[in-house]
């Protein structure tokens, strides 16, 4: 399993929640080079810390115009990605912004919530065990006293609106007090051009490994002072 490393947390609110029990947020731990991007209030201001944190580290004769175009290009790829995942209705988006053997890394995920909307409450466990009877592609899981679902699976290429096939992992998480309520992370890779190579299969593990470290929040919790600010 590759190592997340011990890096700053990322929390965020889970929108509505204020019975008593019900979780109001959630935390991950991030490897270093990761941050997050909360697309529905702030986006841009993220976005603008994320960017002067990365430049502001280089040599102040390189900040010249000539890494001018290459700050905006970087700025307008993530508000790009911040406004696909508000569209898909992501709470937010976490993604690589550093660079490994001069390259991005090719992946990301996104925190959303649903709901089923039904008509009658449904135990979660059932439609859990419904779901995963049906394909060997979906797994129970149990994270923080939270019953879900992982989902692993590879997206064909869909011209022109998606150019290359990604390896896709979901984990669907019951919220804890309120069964007709979803946390859906979903992540994303390219690998090293092929969805089905091994460093594909790295990145998989490594945002299992992420998943690993996902926690609710609760009200009465105090967070500590080295996570990131819930906005």
């Amino acid at each position: 399993m590759v190592n997340a490393g011990s890096t700053r947390d990322a929390e965020r609110p889970v929108p509505d929640a204020a019975q008593s029990g019900v979780p109001i947020g959630y935390t991950l731990v991030l490897p270093p080079a990761w941050r997050r991007i909360p697309v529905r209030h702030g986006t841009g201001k993220a976005i603008k810390k994320i960017l002067d944190d990365a430049f502001g580290r280089l040599p102040k004769q390189a900040r010249t115009e000539m890494v001018m175009p290459w700050r905006q290009e970087i700025e307008q790829r993530l508000a790009s990605a911040a406004k696909q995942a508000r569209r898909s209705g992501g709470l937010d988006l976490y993604l690589p912004v550093t660079t490994m053997h001069g390259s991005i890394i090719p992946a990301s995920f996104i925190v959303s919530e649903g709901s089923l909307t039904s008509a009658e409450q449904v135990d979660p466990a059932e439609i859990i065990a419904y779901m995963c009877a049906g394909s060997d592609a979906y797994r129970p899981v149990a994270i923080d006293d939270a019953i879900g679902i992982r989902f692993e699976h590879t997206a064909r290429p869909d011209p022109p609106r998606v150019e290359h096939g990604s390896r896709r992992v979901d984990y669907t998480l019951s919220v804890p007090g309120e069964p007709d309520r979803w946390l859906v992370v979903a992540f994303s890779t390219l690998g090293g051009g092929d969805p089905a190579d091994q460093y594909a299969k790295l990145l998989v593990e490594l945002f299992d490994a992420i998943m690993s470290t996902f926690r609710w929040r609760q009200r009465q919790e105090t967070a500590p002072a080295a996570r990131t600010e819930s906005g």
